[in-house]
């Protein structure tokens, strides 16, 4: 894998952060707080899926391998980000881990099945 699929990946942690903000000065507003984390966990898979779709064709993905590859280094930088971050902002371990808890109405790793098959997705469709 060639640096370009880490550049690529670096404007969806913009998007996330994005969305982060809406979610805590907009969505917060008007519903409870997991309520705002499913929303805002589904309009940060349209988002990313719109993204990756514009940007499909300068990754020049080549095959079916190659595309779960990218999607998968995807998946691993979102959550060595994600736990980076949090920790760096002293966010507890609990903390961090709580919206993996899918028994709880946590979507996250919801997001996290959907960046990994994203490319093939694109992949699949646009050939």
């Amino acid at each position: 894998m060639s640096f370009k699929y880490f550049m690529f990946w670096v404007p969806m942690i913009v998007i996330a952060i994005a969305n982060g903000m809406l979610r805590q000065f907009a969505l917060m507003n008007y519903m409870n707080q997991l309520s705002a984390h499913q929303l805002s966990t589904l309009i940060l898979i349209a988002l990313c899926s719109m993204y990756i779709w514009l940007v499909f064709p300068l990754l020049d993905i080549k095959s079916v391998k190659q595309a779960v590859l990218t999607g998968a280094i995807w998946v691993v930088l979102t959550i060595l980000f994600e736990f980076s971050l949090g920790r760096l902002v002293n966010r507890s371990w609990e903390s961090l881990l709580q919206d993996y808890n899918i028994i709880e109405g946590r979507i996250w790793p919801f997001f996290l099945y959907c960046l990994l098959f994203l490319p093939y997705v694109v992949y699949v469709l646009k050939k």
